[in-house]
């Protein structure tokens, strides 16, 4: 259904303004911000250590990014298996970090912060390795 049609049965069956705006909100991206960037890294985390890492994710990185101007999503993947292609990951890579927001720039302003200095430590000191490949890709 396109968003001329919602907008045509919303009206018709008497749904508020505020749910027409809502719908051309989310139709249409923010203004300046180009579509977003997502941040791949991917982790060799210590499989003695890998409850202390969710943890940390999940009680303390996770609610102090999606406070931050520009978060859109953050999470942190388990690798069950290499399904196709070529190169695999490095040996011991059994997580990848993906962090969505809505610019670069809003990102850098995070990574800056001391919230953010306090938080990912918590994690990245149960890596095994921390030079771990790290991507910044646009969304397109």
């Amino acid at each position: 259904m396109n968003r001329r049609s919602l907008l045509k049965y919303s009206t018709m069956l008497g749904v508020t303004s505020s749910l027409s705006s809502l719908v051309l909100a989310e139709a249409e991206p923010a203004k300046g911000s180009g579509g977003g960037i997502v941040l791949y890294c991917d982790l060799a985390i210590d499989p003695a250590r890998e409850q202390e890492m969710l943890h940390h994710f999940h009680m303390d990185f996770l609610p102090a990014a999606a406070k931050f101007d520009g978060y859109i999503d953050v999470k942190m993947l388990k690798l069950r298996k290499v399904m196709q292609g070529q190169p695999a990951p490095m040996p011991n890579i059994n997580y990848r970090f993906q962090l969505t927001y809505k610019s670069e720039e809003l990102r850098q302003k995070w990574i800056a912060s001391a919230i953010h200095q306090r938080v990912w430590p918590l994690i990245e000191d149960t890596v095994t390795n921390k030079d771990y490949l790290v991507l910044l890709t646009d969304k397109a």
